[in-house]
């Protein structure tokens, strides 16, 4: 008794590749929007060498270059669209509580605020043993813009120096400080 195999066919229906095609497109024109006011992705650089008391590992070291630069746009996107949406999971304790400060008061006086031509240089100072905490030490460098609807009411160039605390999450790092301080 011979046994039928089920083989799925590779025919597709014009209207579905036509269908699929408006879908991508639809995706987008959504998505373009997002990164049209200079949301370009900041430049990080992480040097690790002098961690202490544990070396950084080269994936744990890709991770958090990955995430720091997803935070930083995703940061931008927030305190330009006064939605904190944007930065959910990716900031919590006194760095989610400032972000959520910082997008209630520009809702509150009708600013809003970009941070343009991004350059961080990571310094890694301190990996805790059970790599559960990680302080860097951020010199970031960007145009910082301060808008009133569309019109810039304010525009400066800044070098900031920031101590970052970042712990694993369950699917990345998570910025747990971000403290603005005068020097290193």
């Amino acid at each position: 008794m011979a046994t039928k195999v089920w083989k799925p066919s590779l025919m597709i229906d014009r209207r579905q590749c036509r269908l699929g095609g408006l879908i991508a497109i639809a995706v987008v024109v959504l998505l373009v929007p997002c990164y049209s006011h200079g949301a370009d992705t900041p430049q990080v650089v992480l040097n690790t060498s002098k961690a202490a008391p544990r070396a950084v590992e080269s994936l744990t070291e890709r991770s958090i270059l990955r995430d720091y630069k997803f935070a930083w746009i995703n940061l931008n996107l927030a305190l330009d669209s006064n939605s904190t949406a944007p930065v959910s999971g990716l900031f919590a304790g006194t760095a989610g509580t400032w972000i959520n400060d910082a997008v209630a008061s520009q809702r509150r006086s009708g600013l809003s605020s970009r941070y343009l031509n991004q350059s961080h240089k990571l310094e890694a100072v301190f990996y805790a043993p059970e790599g559960d905490v990680i302080e860097l030490h951020d010199t970031a460098e960007y145009d910082l813009q301060i808008l009133d609807g569309d019109k810039t009411i304010h525009s400066e160039h800044a070098v900031v120096h920031y101590v970052v605390l970042m712990t694993p999450g369950s699917d990345r790092w998570v910025i747990r400080q971000l403290q603005a301080v005068p020097e290193f």
